[in-house]
């Protein structure tokens, strides 16, 4: 692990591009001021239990350690009724066509079980568009870069109308090992950046010692930055009318529609228990580094533009001082 140990948590109260102006930042001066905690049932049907933010926070799930937000799971409780506590962050506000960089320092690291995920989304869900940026399952070496939303919209990755439960999409697997858990992990993280525009979706992602210096500088130029790790674009969606009013997610899940279907097919994760949930419920330990260590996020927009308001839902309260450490 690139952190020797986590310090103790305390409470919060082609033409050049047009230049990007920046929106808004969330770190660990503000981060939980700007983001709401989802503590309903997982709509991946993952066997977890997502906390409110006084809860996470007593629970030492959630706060600053290390001059970063930290966003971690239950580690200790064997056989947790319900599902396992963790935590899912939603931005207050939302975003179309912005600029979105997210420095992280650290993810979730590769567990038979896990599901962790740093993504966008819009409501009435698929057909306002998602757009996942950091997933993958159990053991993955990979993140795979995907789309989902209604019908209508087809990229040359494929058609990203994403039906049912969701489980279709179209994507784009990296085949970079330093973009998701221990890979990333032990390079001390990296930068992703979002680069959504009217016409195409781009991601990008550096690693921590090859961060452009515009992007460090706060001045950020995606048309220096070269090829795109994953990019979506062409004539077969209108990108304006499938991708619109997205909330910023972090969350941590366990087993559901993903990593439970196919934990039985890893050879390694299946060799451990029967189901996904009877490994999960059964051995806490496992899951003391799947943790997010978020340094900044931070959201730009072309020229002096403007985000969008939230008029969803806002899930959870205000985050109360509550000093709580967490175990070192």
């Amino acid at each position: 692990m690139f952190f020797s140990r986590l310090s103790g948590l305390v409470a919060f109260g082609v033409a050049a591009q047009a230049a990007y102006t920046i929106q808004d930042s969330y770190d660990q001066t503000n981060f939980f001021e700007g983001f709401d905690f989802f503590n309903y049932q997982d709509p991946t049907n993952g066997f977890v239990k997502y906390q409110s933010a006084v809860d996470a926070n007593s629970q030492s799930l959630a706060g600053y350690a290390n001059d970063a937000v930290y966003l971690g799971v239950d580690y200790t409780t064997t056989n947790p009724t319900g599902g396992r506590a963790s935590v899912r962050v939603s931005s207050k506000k939302t975003y179309t066509q912005n600029l979105i960089i997210a420095d992280i320092a650290h993810q979730p690291a590769a567990a038979c079980g896990t599901w962790p995920a740093f993504w966008t989304v819009g409501q009435n869900w698929p057909y306002n568009g998602e757009i996942d940026i950091i997933e993958g399952v159990n053991l993955v070496t990979n993140t795979t870069y995907t789309l989902h939303t209604g019908p209508g919209c087809t990229f040359t990755q494929g058609d990203c109308n994403a039906p049912g439960t969701g489980n279709l999409g179209c994507g784009v697997a990296s085949e970079d090992t330093q973009t998701i858990a221990d890979g990333f992990n032990e390079i001390g993280g990296g930068v992703y950046a979002l680069e959504w525009t009217s016409s195409a979706i781009n991601i990008f992602f550096f690693p921590r010692a090859s961060i452009p210096s515009d992007i460090a500088a706060g001045n950020p130029d995606p048309s220096t930055w070269g090829t795109p790790s994953g990019s979506f674009s062409g004539s077969g969606c209108d990108v304006s009318s499938h991708f619109k009013d997205h909330q910023i997610v972090f969350d941590t899940t366990f087993c559901g529609d993903w990593a439970g279907k196919v934990f039985s097919s890893d050879p390694v994760c299946g060799s451990k228990a029967a189901t996904c949930q009877e490994y999960v419920a059964s051995n806490p330990e496992a899951f003391e580094d799947s943790y997010w260590l978020i340094n900044s996020v931070k959201v730009y927009a072309e020229g002096s533009g403007s985000g969008v308001p939230s008029n969803t839902t806002r899930y959870g309260e205000k985050y109360m001082a509550i000093p709580k450490p967490f175990k070192a």
